[in-house]
């Protein structure tokens, strides 16, 4: 099953911020971190439909890593993977 985006909404898989100690040791992001801000684009939506009629072009596109505001996503679980999905309007940068 695959999510499909209408209108100005985007899909994103959240990247974790993983930390690494001074000896080395990987520590994953926990549950009483903060929320993501940082996530791979995986689906794109048409755009905003206008109120002519037309659509207003999206600026990111599948495979782009973007930083978006904290608390702007909606958390979906599909097959034991969390997604988030969010309007163009509160990514804030793409990541180069």
């Amino acid at each position: 099953m695959q999510l499909k985006p209408i209108g100005d909404h985007i899909v994103v898989k959240p990247l974790s911020k993983e930390e690494t100690s001074a000896s080395g040791i990987i520590i994953p992001e926990t549950v009483d971190k903060e929320r993501p801000e940082r996530g791979e684009v995986l689906a794109v939506g048409p755009g905003k439909q206008l109120e002519n009629g037309s659509r207003s072009s999206m600026d990111v596109k599948p495979g782009d890593k973007v930083v978006f505001k904290k608390y702007a996503p909606d958390e979906i679980k599909m097959d034991k993977e969390e997604y988030l999905v969010i309007r163009m309007d509160d990514v804030m940068a793409v990541i180069e």
